[in-house]
Formats: C-alpha cells, structure tokens, sequence
C-alpha cells in the first residue's frame, strides 16, 4: 500500500512538505498532497497537520502553536493536491490567529483557527497519567498482531496499511480493534506509538514546529477507537461507516518525536450515529505534551 519499499515515517513528512501558492482567496497560499491510503477518501490527518503547517508557516515572529480547532466539510481525494489559504486574522503582541481553509476542486473541505502564543512565565500543572500501561518493546507491533490473520472487511491492501503504512509504529493496550475488539468492552483505551524511522526536515518548518505536525498528523488515527470498543466495533466489521467531524487540539508543552510517546484515549459520548473521543499524549516519562477531542460519524449496520 505504501509507495515506500520499507515502513517510514516518510509518508508523514511528505504529507506535510507544503509548496508555496499564489493566494486566491487570502493572504498566505502554500499547496499539499494527501497520502495513499486503502479507503475512498484521504486520511484526515492529513488535512489536519498540513493545514496546521501552512498555519505555522504564516507565523515569523517565535510564536508557537497552542491550539486548533476544526471541521471536515468534505472528502478528501487520494494522492490529490489540496490549496491552503491561510487569512492573517490578527498578530498582538503575546498572541496570533489565523484561519485556514483547504480547498480541492475549489470547494472546501477543512477549514480550521489556530492561535499561537509568545509564552510567559506562569504557574505550572501538568496532569498525570492515571493509568499504568506496559512498555511498547512488551506489546506486538501492528503488524506481528495482523500476521496471519483474516477476516472481516479486511484485504490485501487494507493489512499493508495497518501493519506499516501510517509512518508510525502502533502498540494497543489493552489490543487492537482491527478484526475483533481484543481485551475488555471498556470506553478507554492506549496507543503506545513513534516514527518507524527519524523524522526527516521539513521545508519551511524547524524540527520542533514538524514534531507539532506529527502530532496532529497522527492523532486521527485512533481517536474514535474508544469509542468503538465500548461499542463492541472493530475497524473490519461489515457495514461499519466512520468518517471525521470536527476537531480540537492543544499542544501544552513541547517534545521530542524520537521516543515512544503514549497516547491515552477516553470514550466521552455516542449517540445518533457520532461518538466522541478524547486523547492525551504522554512522553515516556509520563510528561503530558497536547491533548486531542474529536467527534466523528459512527454508523453500524
């Protein structure tokens, strides 16, 4: 599935190499391609980190992002390019905001505000992990967990893309929900998860500013698991239909991506056809770096 030979984390900094555009609509422009993926539209993190690079790539004076907030309006087609205008809505002092839409076949498809902050001196908490996980060197990758294994809506090309074409090696506490919901029917989960490979430099982004995009870029991915393993719905079960809504992510403290970063998600709400997931990552030391809410369409039939 993947166009590279061997699992990379280049398919997520291709994603996020933005080629700068004539603006049409605001101020900034900047291009970008989605990724391959098995499934009849793009994969919405891609949206949702390139969207978050042409923010960043508006910003010149040190500000760092410290939150987004956005909504999917349409499909995104696959290996397509999308137009990010970005609108320069204010730039004070301590703070910046800016507005970004995506666009692909000039319609819209994301559109989201990001701010970004100068940085102070303040008070300090940091919320703590509550509950232990195994390591990730204890837990099957993706793809040792799908070796061998059939079933469901699951094919060729759709195992490839689980075991080692997301550019981010996978570990489930307490399982996977690929083919079956393995471990309890409880509304929380954790992904154990880091780069198959280092991050290489972005164009037009220092590397903390790319570790932020890696971030958003890989969040979507199992955000609404939670939500699915209350419901007893593993991702190949026949009928199932999900499909992003919207999303808001803090980024509270910086971090490296080199390391194993732990990902613990919570099942807030489902109820006419949308759940609700949360999301909180933790570097291997238990440090708290960006928390993650989305909303997303969930239909079983």
């Amino acid at each position: 599935m993947s166009p590279h030979p061997a699992p990379t984390s280049e398919v997520f900094t291709d994603s996020v190499t933005l080629a700068p555009a004539e603006p049409a609509r605001f101020d900034l422009a900047f291009t970008a391609v989605t990724q391959p993926c098995p499934w009849p539209k793009a994969y919405g993190g891609d949206l949702v980190a390139q969207a978050a690079a042409a923010a960043m790539r508006s910003v010149t004076d040190g500000k760092t992002l410290h939150s987004m907030h956005g909504y999917f309006l349409r499909p995104a087609e696959i290996g397509a390019s999308v137009r990010y205008e970005v609108e320069l809505l204010r730039d004070g002092r301590g703070y910046s905001t800016r507005q970004v839409r995506g666009y692909q076949n000039e319609k819209p498809l994301y559109i989201c505000l990001a701010n970004f902050a100068a940085g102070e001196p303040g008070a300090v908490f940091r919320a703590a992990l509550t509950a232990p996980a195994p390591q990730p060197e204890e837990l099957p990758s993706s793809a040792a967990y799908l070796s061998g294994r059939t079933g469901g809506t699951m094919t060729t090309r759709s195992k490839s893309y689980w075991s080692g074409g997301r550019g981010f090696d996978m570990r489930h506490v307490p399982g996977p929900v690929y083919l079956t919901v393995e471990g309890k029917r409880v509304p929380h989960q954790a992904v154990w998860l880091r780069p198959f490979d280092g991050l290489r430099p972005v164009v037009g982004l220092s590397d903390a500013q790319r570790d932020q995009a890696a971030l958003a870029y890989v969040c979507d991915y199992t955000i609404l698991e939670p939500v699915l393993r209350v419901l007893d719905l593993p991702w190949a079960k026949p009928g199932l239909v999900t499909a992003s809504l919207d999303h808001a992510m803090w980024f509270h403290r910086p971090g490296p991506m080199d390391d194993w970063l732990l990902y613990a998600q919570e099942a807030v709400a489902a109820e006419a056809g949308r759940g609700l997931g949360t999301g909180r990552f933790f570097t291997r030391d238990h440090l708290h770096l960006a928390t993650v809410a989305q909303e997303g369409v969930i239909r079983a039939s």
